[in-house]
């Protein structure tokens, strides 16, 4: 390497380093403590004196290899107040409603359960919130008086307890929604490289600590196990109110806990609350890195309001942050200033550290949190790919389905 090139190289990397530490100092400390991954449930559920009625609902789209673990862990729940299930079959080719019936026969839970078919996709809504919002108006239905909704996505399993403990939580602190970033698979070399990750950049975005303090505006939900408050659940408006957001969790949530911001007496004053589980995962397998993939390229650019400026600014922020610490050491050796590799150094120690309690979470070995910055390189391009998709008229693919996004091109591609 040339000394011209050396020099220019140092004229950018001091600066960037210093930067990147600063950032990662503002982070750790002043950022919700987010990276703790200490937001769980009670191990043990408190006993109540009378358990509210509970109605389950599940969306299910060609779920037949999933569905009946997932059934039968909800059916069988240790709960001692009332519980009733609704499973939406939204146009299932594979069998699902099917499964379903033999899983709660086989259980000997045939009352408990009800098999809704859904009807066409209305123009404007998601295929997920759709099945939900069909779901629950068969629960207005049948049962007008329960006091939760536990909305459960078709590949998720619960403990015995899991619906104790999330509703002892709901009564106790009195929150309107309780939901649980479910575990997701941690098992194959990308899962490892990529799932912990994933959970630890969630948390940052949505910092839990902040997201159930009822004063803050920071809301935040997971999708795949999440106990709302009924009549909290009317008063934002239900699903129709979001009924084309492709992160209906977090949009769900964000009008909730507006319920509390402005002192709706349909609120409890409790806001809600977002914690991370054991006592729920996730049952499917990501079968490699396509399949992280897509996970993440479906809404990404979504959450950046399909905004090419924030896209931009988001993979600057992202090279600034998870990329200038490793370069700033790595490449001592050819740049040779100390004021930069010690910088970098330093801020990538905080970003390793920070992660590990979510790599513990994962059970996985210490030396994977220095793995963070390929796996934000990573993001990072599922990010922009999530943005070309939206440009394409192609995102937002959920089950065989491509939502209207806004600006899209009018050109769709029927296998993804």
């Amino acid at each position: 390497m040339s000394r011209e090139t050396i020099d220019v190289v140092l004229t950018i990397l001091v600066p960037l380093t210093g930067l990147s530490l600063l950032i990662w100092l503002y982070l750790v400390l002043f950022h919700g403590r987010f990276w703790r991954a200490s937001e769980r449930l009670a191990r043990t559920p408190t006993a109540l004196s009378k358990w509210p009625a509970i109605a389950a609902v599940i969306p299910a789209r060609d779920e037949a290899d999933v569905i009946a673990q997932t059934l039968a862990s909800i059916l069988t729940q240790d709960y001692p107040g009332h519980l009733e299930v609704f499973l939406v079959d939204d146009h299932s080719t594979d069998g699902t409603a099917q499964t379903a019936r033999e899983t709660a026969s086989r259980l000997g839970q045939e009352a408990r359960l009800s098999v809704v078919t859904a009807r066409d996709l209305p123009p404007g809504w998601t295929g997920k919130l759709w099945a939900l919002s069909e779901g629950l108006a068969q629960v207005r239905h049948a049962s007008a008086d329960v006091d939760y909704v536990w909305l459960s996505d078709a590949d998720i399993e619960h403990d015995p307890d899991n619906l104790r403990r999330l509703v002892s939580k709901a009564e106790l602190e009195r929150r309107d929604l309780v939901s649980l970033m479910a575990a997701l698979s941690c098992e194959s070399a990308w899962e490892r490289l990529l799932i912990p990750p994933f959970i630890y950049f969630f948390q940052m975005l949505y910092p839990f600590p902040w997201t159930n303090d009822k004063a803050r505006r920071t809301a935040g939900a997971a999708g795949g196990c999440m106990l709302v408050r009924n009549a909290a659940l009317r008063a934002s408006g239900g699903l129709d109110a979001i009924k084309g957001a492709l992160i209906d969790d977090c949009a769900l949530a964000r009008r909730i806990k507006d319920l509390t911001l402005r002192g709706d007496p349909a609120g409890t004053g409790g806001g809600i609350w977002l914690g991370l589980a054991t006592s729920a995962r996730s049952i499917r397998p990501y079968r490699g890195l396509p399949d992280i993939w897509h996970m993440v390229a479906r809404t990404a650019y979504t959450q950046l309001r399909h905004q090419p400026a924030l896209l931009a600014g988001t993979l600057a922020g992202m090279i600034s942050v998870y990329l200038v610490p490793p370069l700033g050491v790595l490449l001592y050796p050819w740049h040779g200033d100390a004021a930069a590799a010690s910088m970098g150094a330093a801020a990538w120690s905080l970003m390793a550290v920070s992660a590990w309690p979510t790599f513990r979470l994962y059970a996985q070995a210490p030396w994977r949190t220095l793995t963070l910055p390929f796996a934000a390189a990573l993001y990072g391009a599922m990010t922009f790919d999530s943005a070309r998709r939206h440009w394409l008229g192609r995102g937002g693919a959920w089950k065989g389905r491509v939502s209207d996004a806004p600006g899209a091109l009018a050109r769709r591609r029927p296998d993804l």
